[in-house]
């Protein structure tokens, strides 16, 4: 018999109701994991109340979970010390990230936290540092290494079924955040667009093709434009977002990358985003 990993999600705003509905369909669909706590200081999303705010259509107008089996908490500390929690999701604002972070680590939880961990490079090593210590996992969120169409780019890139990527083009862009903002609006504790979209598309850089040689951006924390060159490898990359100041202008996600035989085009605006 399988024993299901006890989840926590820590804050419930639009990520942390993201973290819980894909909790939910991923044990639907078989994950030997189910959610049994969560922590947040409002009363209604403690009740499993979504809020229906975010980028993205991932949460409904049902009730996130039945509070009458998953446990509610108002503080983080009471959800680390549930002896049920094996594994945490941290979805609160950027600068708590750390320092829930270790106390889970140090009570023997494994975590999986919102991105950007944070935007000081001593925190993060902090965290990790803290993660040696407890022999525990701890992983940032980074959806696009997952990402359908993402997923697929990286193994296309490392077997080279179209020859070698030449250049790529990654844009990410939208309107800026309506939901928590006064976070969003003080970039000393978002990061801005850079921490919000910008991160993205700079992990998957140095994922697919390795650490650059030089990277370049100009722009404002909420609009940039990064050209990463690289030793070896594709002669040049280059990634935009930002956040535009119109509230109705759509979210939009693309890339194109240019391989020796082929060019790969991928637009969440199209009914099927990708094509080669």
């Amino acid at each position: 018999m399988t024993t299901e990993l006890g989840v926590g999600v820590i804050g419930l705003g639009f990520m942390g109701q993201t973290h819980v509905t894909a909790l939910t369909k991923a044990r639907a669909s078989g994950l030997s994991a189910r959610l049994v706590a969560i922590c947040d200081r409002h009363e209604e999303r403690r009740r499993g109340e979504p809020s229906g705010q975010g980028n993205l259509e991932t949460v409904g107008s049902e009730l996130l979970f039945d509070p009458r089996v998953v446990r509610g908490y108002a503080r983080p500390e009471e959800l680390i010390a549930d002896p049920e929690v094996e594994a945490v999701s941290i979805c609160t604002h950027t600068p708590t990230h750390v320092e829930i972070g270790v106390a889970a680590l140090e009570a023997g939880k494994h975590i999986l936290v919102e991105k950007p961990v944070a935007l000081d490079r001593s925190e993060v090593v902090r965290l990790r540092e803290a993660a040696h210590r407890s022999r525990c996992v701890a992983m940032p969120a980074m959806v696009m290494r997952f990402w359908p169409g993402w997923d697929w780019l990286r193994e296309a890139i490392d077997d080279r079924r179209y020859g070698a990527v030449e250049s790529a083009h990654f844009s990410r862009v939208g309107p800026a955040p309506n939901w928590s903002r006064e976070f969003y609006g003080d970039p000393s504790a978002s990061g801005g667009a850079l921490g919000d979209l910008h991160i993205h598309d700079a992990d998957f850089v140095r994922w697919v093709f390795g650490m650059p040689s030089q990277v370049i951006t100009q722009g404002t924390l909420d609009r940039m434009t990064t050209i990463y060159r690289f030793d070896e490898g594709p002669r040049e990359v280059v990634a935009e977002a930002g956040w535009i100041r119109e509230p109705s202008f759509p979210f939009r996600m693309r890339y194109e990358v240019i391989f020796e035989r082929a060019v790969a085009r991928w637009d969440l605006a199209r009914e099927i985003p990708l094509e080669v």
